[in-house]
């Protein structure tokens, strides 16, 4: 008897998780089963703002994937996906294509510059491993060549976002700037730190104590804030917004747009029904067209019944759905025909707000401020890396760093 090939695309949170819940779940004899990456590691979207500022290094944000994969059980393909043909049950890569019984799709995000004029040229991203890195060089080249032309506009800063991503990334900032001042001989007084969201407060949908905290340490670390405001246009020296009706122009070197995002394009190009270009599923994971396709992660539609609104693609829920997926998959493997459902199950939400600071809401609405919200985030980092790889992982790459 044939054995069914399970092709998972992407080495995201959703992904890896899956596949590493499959090497558990299925023998060799009982199926193939395929990962699919581009880099031949994963890594942790969610520490990509301490990569960007330069207060983590990328090597301890990214993990071999040879590290946490059996490969007597899954056979790994560092390629890049091109086009699915799920009528065809087949996946298009750069170097080749692969037929599959049953497919996973974890294939990540993409930014969502909203066609705002000069984004896409100018501005930068906090995507991946290498655009944070690109980020992390940059603010070094701007403070070194200061020292050449006094230009101001290399030590404004201005970062398109309140949201999670942007509010964590101008934490890190407000700590690596004294840094790198000192580094480089510059008076911290002449740097700005610049945070531009459309929303009337940054954090919008968030608790309104916690966000008045939040906005109260990076102040007080020389954070600006600029709400109600939308970015209209980025140039190369230059972003312009508008306020009030008005427009405003910050001179800057550095733009990182930190403001939105979207399901892979390749989802929509493959001819998927879409959402919001992504995939709505069904309770059970699987793509509404077709029984032997699921997704999960960023690519993945999940409407949240007491909002009406989708849940946010967070790391969280991409863990939380693998489960889900593995099973459903090993299900139809083994010839089960009781699939079960995904219910979403939230676990808090933490912020960080620099490394030694932060804050969020756990236990349902337990709030927590400062050193106890950055305990509590680096025990979920770890918790993380312990479900992924183990004790060995969690040692090579955990956060010990609990109070400092």
């Amino acid at each position: 008897m044939k054995k069914p090939n399970i092709v998972v695309l992407g080495a995201g949170y959703g992904g890896i998780m899956t596949t590493v819940k499959l090497q558990k779940s299925l023998g060799a004899n009982e199926a193939n089963i395929t990962l699919v990456n581009k880099n031949d590691y994963h890594y942790q979207t969610t520490w990509l703002h301490e990569v960007s500022a330069g207060t983590v290094h990328q090597d301890q944000a990214r993990i071999s994937i040879k590290d946490v994969i059996n490969e007597h059980k899954v056979n790994f393909v560092q390629d890049s996906v091109v086009e699915i043909k799920p009528q065809e049950n087949i996946v298009k890569l750069e170097n080749g294509e692969l037929e599959y019984d049953y497919l996973v799709i974890g294939l990540g995000f993409e930014s969502a510059t909203f066609g705002i004029p000069g984004l896409e040229e100018n501005a930068l991203m906090i995507n991946d491993i290498n655009s944070s890195r690109l980020i992390r060089e940059h603010l070094d080249f701007n403070f070194a060549e200061y020292h050449k032309d006094k230009n101001p506009a290399r030590l404004n800063i201005v970062v398109g976002g309140g949201g999670f991503t942007g509010i964590e990334f101008v934490g890190e900032l407000a700590n690596k700037v004294p840094e790198l001042c000192k580094e480089y001989d510059i008076d911290k007084s002449q740097v700005r730190i610049i945070n531009v969201e459309g929303a009337p407060t940054v954090l919008p949908g968030f608790d309104p104590e916690l966000v008045e905290y939040a906005m109260n340490s990076l102040e007080a670390r020389g954070v600006e804030f600029i709400t109600g405001a939308l970015l209209k246009e980025s140039k190369p020296d230059a972003v312009v917004y508008e306020k009030d009706g008005k427009l405003n122009e910050i001179p800057t070197l550095t733009t990182v747009w930190a403001a939105g995002v979207k399901a892979n394009s390749i989802v929509e190009k493959s001819g998927f029904e879409t959402n919001r270009g992504k995939i709505q599923v069904r309770p059970d994971m699987r793509s509404p067209e077709y029984d032997n396709v699921f997704v999960i992660g960023d690519c993945a539609l999940i409407m949240d019944e007491n909002s009406g609104r989708p849940f946010p693609p967070t790391a969280q829920i991409a863990i939380q759905q693998s489960a889900t997926v593995a099973h459903n998959v090993e299900s139809l493997v083994k010839g089960h025909k009781e699939l079960e459902g995904f219910e979403y199950k939230p676990l808090g939400t933490l912020a960080s707000l620099g490394h030694n600071d932060g804050m969020g809401v756990v236990f349902g609405d337990k709030k927590l401020f400062g050193w106890k919200a950055t305990f509590m985030k680096k025990m979920s980092d770890n918790r993380y890396l312990l479900k992924l790889g183990g004790i060995s992982l969690l040692l090579k790459k955990g956060k010990f760093n609990f109070f400092y």
